[in-house]
């Protein structure tokens, strides 16, 4: 057989086949070859004659087995669908203002701090390492209007090993009420953005094993940063290289209203994206709070993805977005963290936030004419892993462990020191064990991460793959950037 065989996982899988569909698998063989692909996938191998089988059929040998405890199970990784790098230093800071004023007192000041390369050296690694241990192996990140650090947070993604979608952000009109200093010219946003897409695309040829998983994507910060010339211009550029868009949408109320005074022909804010070709299957709009029942109308015509952030939502005092309704709408959704406006780098706590904000909704609305059911714990799992991967259309690569798609993935271990997981004996089997991890775990439970077969983050584990995103490659990289 010419498959070669790097690892092989014994014990409990978890994962989605559909949003209502939460499959767990006992007793399970997963075979990833050296490519980072899942090869086969067996159910039941209750006997240790018929492990020893499948391994002598697959020409490998037994030291290439990883054998979970009981309570351990694997989880396909999470997928962060919107989250602002640059803005990690402010995470849980600046929750006493509405969006447009938190803006202009916390985030630009911040974000125009990346100017210095020198501080986007000393930030970025400390926010690629974070996410990863929380068990982020996709991140969708919004950089800065700074093309030289918008480039470094390409390069450290890639080098360590993440999944990740870097937008260097465009921003070229003044707003007294918000900022006349964090800004470009139409000129320069539109040539540092075509720079910046081709230098992450040339990453891959760059690469030894030309394995690069970073991806450009265009990122016009919302619609009241951003002129009519450079939205048109941003939008031919995402055509030209093919590559997809992130932005805002309807986060917030006061922000709707702004964009209308500025867009005065254009009948709403979903209309003034899709006006200067904005909007197709690979745009993920952020938030998507306060929707028309015509913006969910052309969403659902554009295929337009909306990644849902429940953490800075409720942050913000931004709104509760109906998730239901957008999933009833037949529309794409994902969880983002949101960071800074959401607190939390981790994946975890937008599921819990997502849940509260479905009850939320589920509640004011059982005195209308429509309820809208709170999320499961299934459509929750869902949109953390395969709803995200269908919002940077990798849901034919990613999301879950069928044969064929790269593995990426968590080791979940409920047990492990200073775990905030409490087991009963007597109570807990795997699948309660499962639902506690998701509402209580945190990264002490996340035992090691993998991103297509590597392990990228976590602890040691017999028999694991050598970490190849390290530190040393790293300190090679800052010599030769500099």
């Amino acid at each position: 057989m010419s498959v070669r065989i790097s690892q092989i996982f014994y014990g409990t899988l978890i994962h989605s086949l559909s949003l209502t569909e939460l499959e767990f698998i006992h007793n399970a063989l997963l075979g990833v070859n050296n490519q980072g692909k899942i090869v086969f996938l067996e159910r039941n191998v209750s006997n240790e004659q018929t492990l020893r089988d499948i391994i002598k059929k697959w020409e490998t040998t037994e030291d290439k087995v990883v054998r979970l405890t009981n309570r351990q199970f694997l989880l396909p990784g999470f997928v962060d669908t919107h989250t602002h790098a640059s803005q990690y230093p402010n995470a849980g800071i600046g929750m006493d203002l509405p969006l447009l004023d938190w803006l202009k007192k916390y985030t630009f000041p911040l974000e125009q701090s990346y100017s210095s390369l020198n501080f986007a050296e000393k930030i970025y690694p400390i926010v690629v390492n974070h996410l990863l241990s929380c068990g982020t192996t996709t991140a969708v990140y919004f950089a800065t209007i700074h093309l030289e650090a918008s480039e470094f947070l390409a390069k450290i993604v890639q080098l360590k090993g993440q999944r990740g979608f870097i937008g260097k952000v465009n921003m070229d009109r003044k707003d007294p009420e918000i900022s006349e200093t964090y800004v470009e010219t139409t000129e320069s946003s539109v040539k540092d953005t075509e720079k910046f897409v081709e230098y992450v695309l040339n990453l891959k040829h760059e690469s030894t094993d030309k394995s690069c998983l970073v991806t450009p994507i265009i990122t016009p910060r919302f619609a009241i940063s951003c002129s009519s010339e450079l939205l048109n211009s941003l939008g031919e550029i995402a055509k030209k290289f093919n590559i997809p868009i992130q932005s805002h949408l309807s986060e917030n109320t006061e922000e709707i209203a702004t964009v209308s005074k500025l867009f005065p022909r254009l009948e709403n804010y979903t209309t003034v994206y899709d006006h200067h070709n904005l909007l197709n299957h690979r745009t993920i709009m952020a938030h998507g709070v306060h929707l028309s029942p015509q913006e969910f109308k052309l969403l659902k015509e554009r295929n337009v993805g909306i990644s849902h952030c429940p953490n800075s939502n409720f942050t913000l005092c931004s709104g509760v977005c109906n998730v239901r309704q957008l999933l009833d709408e037949g529309i794409k959704v994902g969880l983002g963290t949101d960071i800074s406006g959401g607190f939390s780098k981790s994946i975890l706590d937008s599921i819990r936030n997502a849940s509260i904000a479905s009850r939320t909704i589920y509640m004011s609305s059982k005195t209308s004419d429509k309820v809208f059911p709170p999320l499961t714990l299934s459509e929750l799992t869902y949109l953390a892993t395969m709803g995200g991967a269908q919002l940077v259309n990798l849901e034919n690569v990613i999301g879950n462990f069928i044969v064929g798609k790269e593995f990426d993935a968590l080791l979940i271990d409920p047990e492990t020191e200073g775990s905030p997981i409490h087991i009963v004996d007597e109570l807990d089997n795997i699948h309660r064990i499962f639902e506690k991890f998701m509402f209580l775990g945190d990264e002490r439970n996340i035992k090691a991460v993998f991103v297509k077969g590597s392990k990228v983050s976590g602890t040691d584990i017999t028999n694991l793959e050598a970490n190849k995103y390290d530190e040393k490659l790293l300190a090679k990289f800052y010599i030769n950037y500099n």
